[in-house]
């Protein structure tokens, strides 16, 4: 039987992380690199992708590539695959974290719902549903071939409870319709891949709650009233839980939705 830490340890195993130059999406990176894992950065901004990925290199000594990809586009998504997979020669863990959520500033984006726009759903559709279905697709085989594959998908508490305007009343904050729709269907997306993708390969979620970036302050008092643990999160909260659904740890876990949001939804 091995101990805690063998199970923990991903040394020569190679993750991907879309989003991976993102608030959250470096807590995911830097946890996967600290246990030894070699991480493909994907993101959309070139420039912050290649530094933080050399900076994972640095800090971890583990290999890391900074791969800018435009997650909409197939063609993007398909070049980004082949580089990783040159890159790499095998993919064990992947992270589908890239999202747009209720602060990206798209137009008719997290406005009233009189005024979303149709356009602006399909295009947070196509990022933060369609994307993690044709890069799971993509990334199938090599994830089977790798005898530990590992699906991790990040959705919300949004994907799984309604929104309380009462939290945004006075501020500039909003909650979009298409990213509860999308974080939502990320779940039953991951139930769904669950089951096709075994045995060879699990699949599981994370959803976090709100995290603390410096918002209104009201909004954040409103917050963490509401939250059994009385604060919001921190992109650290989230480290140990892709660290037990990326490795052995969960080896016999699969199809699960991990809520990391301080209680917010065990009222």
């Amino acid at each position: 039987m091995r101990s805690l830490a063998e199970l923990m340890r991903l040394d020569g195993r190679v993750a991907l992380v879309t989003g991976g130059a993102g608030h959250i999406g470096r807590a995911l990176c830097d946890a996967l690199a600290e246990l030894g894992a070699a991480v493909a950065v994907w993101d959309i901004h070139p420039e912050r992708t290649t530094e933080f990925a050399a900076s994972v290199t640095n800090r971890y000594g583990t290999r890391a590539l900074g791969c800018p990809v435009d997650l909409a586009r197939e063609d993007s998504l398909h070049a980004a695959w082949k580089q990783t997979s040159d890159w790499a020669g095998r993919l064990d863990i992947l992270v589908h974290c890239a999202a747009y959520v209720g602060t990206s500033g798209l137009s008719g984006w997290s406005t009233s719902f009189d005024r979303q726009s149709v356009a602006t759903w399909r295009q947070a559709l196509e990022v933060n549903l369609t994307a993690p279905f044709a890069l799971t697709q993509l990334c199938e085989t090599a994830l089977r071939d790798s005898g530990h594959g590992s699906v991790v998908n990040v959705s919300s508490i949004y994907g799984v409870v309604g929104p309380n305007y009462g939290l945004y009343e006075g501020t500039t904050l909003g909650n979009p319709g298409a990213y509860a729709a999308s974080k939502g269907g990320l779940i039953q997306l991951t139930r769904w891949l669950a089951t096709t993708l075994a045995p060879t390969v699990r699949v599981n979620c994370i959803s976090p709650g709100g995290i603390e970036r410096g918002q209104n302050e009201q909004f954040q008092e409103r917050y963490t009233a509401l939250t059994p643990l009385k604060r919001m999160g921190r992109e650290e909260d989230l480290k140990g839980a892709v660290a037990f659904l990326a490795s052995d740890l969960s080896q016999y876990v699969t199809g699960q939705n991990l809520m990391v949001d301080g209680g917010w939804t065990a009222w």
